[in-house]
């Protein structure tokens, strides 16, 4: 019976995740499967791939095809290199003891990429932020700023304002015509001056 190693998806709709099976070249891709020796999970970053890696170099080895996106995951995991050093062995080149040597080798390697990797996305949007940050804190400033010169010049608007006001009551105040008791003084001393020739003359008399 040919075999494949395919991805079954599972999830909802704009979320898929899949799983990673052994199934017959028949069966549909969604349908009954063989074994299911792992899960992938494209919706993270990177991605999260959780393998049971005896069980996916058992499959490679004993012939299962697999799918472009499988091989892809298999090679990214190590199934590949692990299976090309096996085949070393088989051929004399190099001994089990230096097989497992060189894939913890690699796997460490890659390990340290991966964490590399998580390292500088994690400054980069840690920059990002800061970014982010400073560009809303230039766009409230200049907001506040609109703010403070327009109130500052409602409030020079009402002082021009009063000011006018006053201005003109002064004006007013400047026009307007004596007080009566001033008016009566100016009348009386005209009369006093009319009173001391009368008084004069009747002593004459």
């Amino acid at each position: 019976m040919a075999t494949k190693i395919r991805l079954q998806r599972n999830g909802r709709k704009s979320y898929a995740f899949y799983s990673v099976v052994i199934a017959d070249v028949r069966a549909p891709r969604d349908g009954k499967f063989i074994e299911k020796i792992g899960t992938y999970n494209p919706n993270t970053d990177p991605a999260t791939i959780d393998l049971n890696f005896e069980r996916a170099l058992h499959w490679v080895m004993v012939g299962a095809q697999p799918t472009d996106t499988v091989r892809n995951i298999l090679s990214d995991e190590g199934v590949y290199l692990k299976k090309h050093l096996l085949g070393g062995v088989k051929k004399g080149a190099f001994g089990e003891a230096e097989v497992e040597a060189k894939f913890n080798a690699w796997k460490e390697n890659k390990q340290n990429g991966l964490q590399s990797l998580i390292a500088k996305k994690q400054e980069e949007a840690k920059a990002a932020d800061k970014a982010r940050f400073e560009a809303e804190k230039k766009i409230n400033e200049g907001k506040a700023k609109v703010i403070a010169d327009r109130k500052a010049a409602e409030l020079a608007e009402e002082a021009a304002k009063v000011a006018e006001a006053n201005k003109a009551v002064a004006d007013a105040v400047a026009a307007a015509p004596a007080p009566a008791v001033e008016v009566a003084e100016e009348a009386k001393a005209p009369v006093e001056e009319v009173k001391a020739p009368v008084e004069e003359a009747e002593a004459a008399e």
